[in-house]
Order: structure tokens, then C-alpha cells, then sequence
């Protein structure tokens, strides 16, 4: 479903008028930037806002787009970009029908939008993308259930190029404080899976079947 999208390159994001608003987005970058896992900052058209080193190392092997590039818009990304699916597992069915459906309930929130019109109209310009927002993710829809839409919470799969990580999963934690919330924003966070199988637990002696003493018990005379 991906495809090279045309057009220009989407336009600087503003910032915030207020010098307070300002402030503590700084200050929140800061926040975010501690965290270990992968954080990201979007508006209402998935524009990032600002993102940490955790973030920009899960997409740091992604080729150069002019329009869809994880650190300019993560819709775009995942929608548009060839490399998306060298990133996240299972591109097609995990990643982009549920960002449609994210995108279509933020087009009914947001109709008049130009950034979201203007994704939309990229849609249109691909015969599959565009089968599947108008026929797939319907029938999808109605086969998952209402909450479609929702990414916090969600399990999804990742291609990470840390050897560290590699072919894992995340699951999206949705949080949001409410001085963020107040400037249009939402964070959403990516929190990778260990797939390293856990250790075995050590086993124990059954009773009676060892010799052994307590290092801190001295065993007894003979």
C-alpha cells in the first residue's frame, strides 16, 4: 500500500504564541528525551512536534522522502514511505489499516483541515490506497470492532535495527497531560518487548539429596 507520494514537503509547524506555552514544551522535550523507548509528540495532522533519541534511532535507517519522513509526519510515514515496512512488521495489516481508520475518524473530526485534506487527496491519487480507505477499512472496521481507531494499548510488531531489539514487539502507550493536551498535542510512546526469553529460574535441592551445607553454618564433626 505504500507509495511514493508526490507534492511538496509539508510546511514548518508553527509554535506556540505563547511564551509559557513555549517554555514548557521545552521543558517537556526534556522529559521526553529521558525516556528509553521510542516517544513521539504529533497535532491533529500527525505533524511531529518533537520526538527523543529513542525515536530517532528506531527510524534511523529509513531512506530520504520529501514528504513522508517519520520526522516530519508519522502518517505520512507509515502510509506513504517505501521503507515504512522495514521498520514495522507486518506494515500492511498492523500498521497502515489502523492508521486509516485513525485518519478517517480524525477527517470527520477535522473536515476542513487542509494538512489532513490535503493526505487525503494523496489517497485518492493511489488505486489501492484508495480501494482500501473507501472498501477494506469498512468492512475491517465492522470485523474488529469499534475501537479500530484507538493505537493506545495496542500491540504491534517493529523490525528495530538494534541488534539489541531487532524483530520484536511495541505496545503504543497514549498519554497525554493536560497542558499538552491544551495546545492541540499528543504523545504517544512506543514501548519496545524483550525478545530475549527470560532466564530459567535456578532449580533447588530437593531435601534430602545433598550434602551440601549454608557457607555461613559449618558443617558437622565427624
Amino acid at each position: 500500500m505504500a507509495h511514493q507520494a508526490g507534492g511538496q514537503r509539508p510546511a514548518p509547524r508553527p509554535v506556540p504564541e505563547s511564551v509559557e506555552a513555549q517554555a514548557y514544551l521545552q521543558d517537556y522535550a526534556t522529559l521526553v528525551d529521558t525516556v528509553p523507548f521510542p516517544s513521539v509528540v504529533v497535532d491533529h495532522r500527525w505533524d511531529v512536534v518533537l520526538a527523543n533519541r529513542a525515536y530517532d534511532t528506531l527510524f534511523s535507517r529509513v531512506g530520504a522522502h520529501p514528504t513522508a519522513m517519520p520526522g516530519d509526519n508519522l502518517l505520512r510515514f507509515v502510509l506513504f514511505h517505501p521503507d515504512a515496512g522495514t521498520v514495522l512488521g507486518d506494515h500492511e495489516a498492523r500498521w497502515c489499516l489502523p492508521m486509516l481508520a485513525r485518519f478517517k475518524s480524525d477527517l470527520e473530526r477535522y473536515g476542513s483541515d487542509q494538512g489532513l485534506q490535503a493526505i487525503r487527496r494523496e489517497i485518492a491519487q493511489d488505486p489501492l490506497m484508495e480501494a482500501a480507505f473507501r472498501q477494506g477499512l469498512p468492512h475491517w472496521i465492522r470485523a474488529v470492532g469499534d475501537t479500530a481507531a484507538e493505537l493506545d494499548g495496542a500491540v504491534r510488531p517493529l523490525l528495530h535495527p538494534h541488534p539489541r531489539w531487532g524483530t520484536t514487539d511495541c505496545r503504543i502507550v497514549e498519554e497525554t497531560p493536560k497542558a499538552l493536551e491544551a495546545l492541540g498535542y499528543t504523545r504517544l510512546t512506543l514501548i519496545l518487548r524483550d525478545p530475549r526469553p527470560p532466564a530459567a529460574p535456578a532449580r533447588r535441592p530437593r531435601p534430602g539429596r545433598t550434602t551440601a551445607h549454608l557457607t555461613v553454618v559449618p558443617a558437622p564433626e565427624s
